[in-house]
């Protein structure tokens, strides 16, 4: 079983986020900041981690940063609705770090999804059919 890391302040968004992705298979570990989601991240392998760009404590830029000075090659999907500057400009600055996809507030879940697969493979499921 893929594992995705969950970053954001909003209780609404860790929400959603987590049922749309056990619902796809992936287990799901839920972080409510920036600094709590390292903490969380330099304890376990993930396989990918996602997070909210406008957070208290440690933005996701700084974030993303962090994490990939413990793991340089991890794949992250920055997300945004947008804060004192408009979302567009948090998710295009996230945008030119390698490996990070971005995703404007809202989102719809095939959008999310796709982005997941494409930096991480979908969970297999069995090829086998009954006879």
């Amino acid at each position: 079983m893929q594992h995705i890391l969950i970053i954001d302040d909003e209780e609404t968004s860790l929400d959603i986020l987590r049922q749309i992705l056990e619902i796809d298979g992936y287990d799901v570990v839920e972080a409510r900041n920036g600094q709590e989601g390292i903490e969380i991240f330099r304890k376990q392998p993930f396989d990918l981690v996602i997070t909210d760009l406008v957070m208290p404590v440690k933005d996701g830029l700084k974030t993303i940063l962090e994490l990939r000075q413990t793991d340089p090659d991890i794949p992250v999907i920055a997300i945004s609705g947008g804060g004192v500057i408009d979302k567009e400009r948090y998710l295009s600055v996230a945008g030119y770090i390698d490996r990070v996809t971005t995703l404007p507030k809202p989102f719809n879940r095939l959008d999310l999804v796709d982005a997941v697969h494409r930096l991480i493979k979908p969970v297999s499921t069995s090829n086998t059919l009954p006879a």
